[in-house]
């Protein structure tokens, strides 16, 4: 090892070490700011007051810019740093919306509190290191509404929000401390067929079931499955099936999930269900609508480098990482933080709460309202800011992580050989 590269590690290790004081000196606070988000639940894109008291989180902050609606109403934007086209763009990201009926059952608000608490802590080591750093670093916090419906990250990325950032940082509770799990690309369609009501009983040849069509659509969707991928996922709904028994029902309606491991699977997929939800309108003679929701939510892209670096940093704090293979290769849920891993390098591991239940559940509302969760909440935000920092005190570091972030992204897409896919033709 030369005397710049010891140099150097000796500083990395002093950064390490202050950034985790800087964040543990900051937990009343950030304490606070997650209590508050937990407190008020709200829903996809009308979290107003836990989007507030984040702005003014931030606000109240020394030395932080804030774009108070940043692209969409309740999504905001902290900077901090020198700017300007050479500096390295670090993003930390947070949620902040719940779910309907139990609140935070899935934890954003510890999601607000890990990227706060990383940005704050990474803030404070920074603007004392008086360039000793081999780069200029601008911070970003983005606030970012939506994510159990509609996908407030999607409609950011196609407002510019992501624009010019070279790494980005999210964790989010769990059951266990992973760097990664394979959470699948997916989107939500509903399908309405539109018939001829007619008396049921008295001259039933006169009407046009839609109930029928939507009947035969649930078949056919079941009888694909026979031929369908064992990682692929196809789940839905009859919302809605006519008014009355003696009524032929002119209209039904349902609504579909369609999953699968990556985005590019998603559009075949995508293709054989439309086939099943058309030829039941052929066979009925209905009409047929299908509407699927504005935005799809992409599959994670692993950037194995960034993963590397966040579990050894956990390790050094004393996380036990699962090697449970039922855990880790599990595909199941999806996230719009998906979409934002084929634009930018980034991770988005997991992180244990000191609670075994299970997300989505009443019991995990509890947890995440619990203080027992924030000493592995900031943890976690840590682990994170000192992953950040291995990336700034090395170039090259930083280098492979955009490298193997562009070849993956060419694997993933098949465009070594093929054609790009642009954001704009995804959603």
């Amino acid at each position: 090892m030369t005397a710049k590269m010891a140099d150097r590690a000796e500083l990395l290790l002093e950064l390490k070490q202050r950034v985790s004081q800087c964040i543990e000196e900051a937990k009343a606070k950030l304490h606070t700011l997650s209590k508050d988000i937990w407190s008020c639940p709200e829903l996809a894109y009308e979290e107003s007051r836990s989007h507030d008291t984040l702005v003014a989180f931030f606000s109240q902050e020394e030395g932080w810019k804030v774009d108070s609606h940043f692209k969409l109403h309740t999504a905001f934007r902290a900077t901090w740093g020198a700017g300007g086209s050479e500096q390295v763009n670090v993003g930390f990201l947070c949620e902040y919306d719940a779910l309907p009926g139990i609140g935070h059952a899935c934890g954003h608000n510890l999601i607000a509190e890990v990227g706060a608490a990383a940005a704050l802590g990474l803030k404070a080591v920074l603007e004392d290191t008086h360039g000793k750093l081999p780069v200029q670093v601008q911070l970003t916090v983005l606030g970012t509404p939506a994510e159990e419906d509609g996908g407030g990250k999607i409609d950011l990325l196609r407002k510019g929000a992501f624009d010019n950032m070279d790494v980005v940082f999210m964790a989010h509770p769990l059951q266990d401390d992973a760097p990664y799990l394979p959470l699948v690309a997916e989107h939500d369609v509903t399908i309405k067929y539109h018939g001829k009501a007619s008396h049921a009983s008295a001259y039933p040849w006169e009407g046009i079931n839609a109930l029928d069509a939507a009947v035969l659509c649930y078949n056919n969707l079941s009888v694909l499955r026979q031929q369908m991928k064992p990682d692929w996922r196809v789940h839905g709904i009859i919302k809605h099936g006519g008014v009355k028994p003696n009524i032929i029902p002119a209209y039904a309606e349902l609504e579909y999930y369609l999953r699968t491991p990556s985005r590019a699977e998603l559009h075949v997929l995508k293709a054989k269900a439309e086939m099943c939800f058309r030829s039941a309108a052929v066979a009925t003679g209905c009409e047929v609508e299908v509407e699927y929701a504005r935005n799809a939510f992409d599959n994670i892209l692993r950037n194995t480098t960034l993963e590397d670096l966040y579990e050894n940093n956990g390790k050094a704090l004393g996380m036990e990482f699962t090697t449970d293979e039922e855990v880790l290769s599990n595909a199941s849920g999806s996230t719009d933080f998906g979409n934002v891993s084929f634009v930018v390098p980034g991770i988005h591991p997991y992180f244990y709460i000191g609670s075994k239940a299970l997300n989505h559940t009443e019991e995990y509302t509890v947890a995440s309202g619990d203080d027992r969760a924030q000493f592995f909440t900031l943890r976690t935000a840590k682990a994170l800011a000192m992953t950040a920092l291995d990336v700034l005190l090395n170039p090259e570091l930083l280098q492979r992580v955009k490298q193997e972030f562009t070849e993956a992204k060419l694997k993933e897409d098949g465009t070594l050989t093929g054609e790009h896919t642009e954001l704009s033709d995804k959603h």
